[in-house]
């Protein structure tokens, strides 16, 4: 069952809203319209996300900043956000199950979900059909850039850029010259492994060997020997915390602890060298980085809130969901069609710019019909036509017995 939101104490000072008042019944709701917003209305949010399941570990941190921005309004402001948080257990079919039940409970909005494929089904069977708007934070395959740039949109990148920064990387930063990948069989794994592969190859790298692997294994000797023992220059590793970290403990057992190995978004967790009981000294990361205006206020929140620093795709998530709230509140009506063609008109220039900062304000502002420009925490949150972020930093960093640390990033534009 959705349920509603469980009101915390965030940071305070954040700003203040002007008083509302609550419609009772969202078959009543109506507005004016985008240029003119409405005070008069909740907005409903749906949060889905792996909470369990291979992504459980990432995924409850990303939920948890996919309900930040409406514990931060409902504490500065009036106004009451109406909020279901379901888990799709990193299941496409127990996402898609759980996107209906936040459907039909009245829902026309929903940050989520991380997994691609689980994006990529419940946009095909729940979100495009019945004109709900998802907006996922974590979901980086390929697959999805042109899907529906209406009613799915992305506050994360396209692995076409992740892929090439990481070829960049091993080809010309670690000058790595035959390279193996080992993936994982998903819209995830396979899409990014072609495009990493791709980018390898035009840099006039060799690939010795392309290996897939289903996350249901309990072993991965076989794969491992046919990658990693092919003794390359660098293996590339595709996956999600579960399975990685039976992968990377066979690794260790059987090859050498100096061949380096280079992963993306999906094996950035702090506690994998606890789990791996190794340092994991020669592993090389890479994610979608935050750098955006607002990720000063949105570390200051998330950390008061929950008492953690923020981890890879929070400030992501924050940002589709409070994007998702201003586009109802400006467009006035709890309608998935009416918000999905205000989306734009509060994250894309021109208009004031706000953010996680002084969200109160942009409350306000959305609710008067002003024009507004949301600067996120992530980056600047301007949306192409296809629904995909206009810009991107990712961060590169390494492991050690500490955990992981960022050392650098580098910036893509579309």
């Amino acid at each position: 069952m959705a349920r509603k939101l469980n009101r915390r104490q965030v940071l305070g000072g954040m700003g203040a809203a002007g008083t509302v008042s609550i419609a009772g019944c969202l078959d009543a709701l109506s507005g004016n319209g985008g240029s003119s917003g409405s005070g008069d209305i909740e907005p409903r949010l749906g949060i889905l996300q792996p909470e369990s399941g291979q992504l459980g570990s990432l995924g409850t941190p990303i939920a948890d900043g996919a309900e930040l921005p409406a514990t931060q309004i409902e504490n500065n402001t009036d106004l009451t956000i109406d909020v279901g948080r379901e888990d799709t257990e990193t299941r496409p079919e127990v996402g898609v199950s759980q996107a209906q039940t936040l459907v039909d409970s009245g829902y026309p909005a929903i940050t989520g979900a991380a997994s691609s494929a689980v994006t990529i089904n419940i946009a095909e069977d729940i979100l495009i059909p019945n004109e709900v708007v998802g907006i996922s934070p974590a979901s980086t395959s390929p697959d999805i850039t042109d899907m529906n740039g209406d009613y799915l949109l992305r506050t994360c990148p396209s692995d076409a850029w992740q892929g090439d920064a990481m070829a960049e990387i091993a080809v010309n930063d670690q000058g790595a010259s035959t390279i193996a990948t080992l993936y994982l069989n998903n819209d995830y794994g396979q899409g990014l492994n072609e495009e990493f592969v791709a980018g390898c190859e035009d840099r006039g790298a060799e690939i010795l060997g392309e290996v897939s692997f289903d996350s249901s294994n309990t072993s991965f000797t076989s794969q491992l020997e046919n990658s990693a023992g092919t003794d390359p220059d660098m293996l590339m590793l595709v996956g999600y915390p579960e399975a990685g970290q039976v992968i990377l403990r066979e690794f260790y057992e059987n090859y050498d602890n100096e061949m380096p190995i280079l992963v993306p978004d999906g094996l950035i967790d702090q506690s994998l060298p606890d789990d791996v009981s190794n340092p994991m000294e020669n592993v090389i990361g890479t994610a979608p980085g935050a750098d955006g205006q607002g990720i000063e206020d949105f570390t200051s929140l998330y950390e008061s809130e929950y008492d953690n620093a923020p981890g890879v795709f929070n400030a992501q998530a924050y940002d589709a969901s409070a994007v998702l709230i201003l586009a109802t509140l400006y467009g006035g009506e709890v309608d998935g069609p009416t918000i999905s063609q205000n989306i734009r008109e509060v994250a894309n220039p021109d208009g004031e710019e706000v953010g996680p900062g002084n969200l109160a304000d942009a409350v306000e502002m959305a609710q008067n019909g002003d024009a507004i420009n949301y600067q996120g925490a992530s980056g600047p949150v301007d949306f192409l036509e296809n629904g995909n972020p206009s810009a991107v930093t990712y961060e590169i960093g390494s492991y050690s017995a500490d955990g992981y640390s960022v050392e650098r990033s580098v910036t893509y534009e579309a």
